[in-house]
């Protein structure tokens, strides 16, 4: 069964910045492309970031120049390192496999900008 465990939200003032960490397990993450989703309160889940099991990586227009997504296989972890928040980040952001997000959700970590 998979699993997927993030960490890292937090309240963080804007400009700021945060590394969320998903933890992956039931799967050998190093044959997947995994993705970070976010939603916020009243609207549906969207798509931020990607990456392939090649590491290629792909962002959504709104998080471009600021988000990074990076996986580690060994570790069995996809990292996402978020700078320059704005308020519009605000969301709980979650891992799954990109793009058919076909895995049980995981619970998401809170990550809220506000000054």
């Amino acid at each position: 069964q998979v699993q997927l465990v993030e960490s890292g939200g937090d309240l963080v003032q804007p400009g700021g910045s945060l590394r969320l960490s998903c933890v992956v397990s039931g799967i050998h993450l190093r044959t997947y492309s995994m993705g970070w989703y976010r939603q916020a309160p009243g609207s549906q889940r969207e798509s931020v970031a990607s990456i392939t099991r090649f590491g290629s990586t792909n962002y959504a227009d709104f998080v471009k120049g600021r988000f990074a997504i990076s996986r580690d296989n060994a570790k069995n972890t996809v990292s996402l390192q978020m700078n320059s928040l704005k308020p519009e980040d605000t969301a709980v952001y979650y891992c799954n496999t990109f793009p058919s997000s076909w895995a049980s959700w995981g619970q998401g970590t809170q990550v809220t900008v506000s000054s």
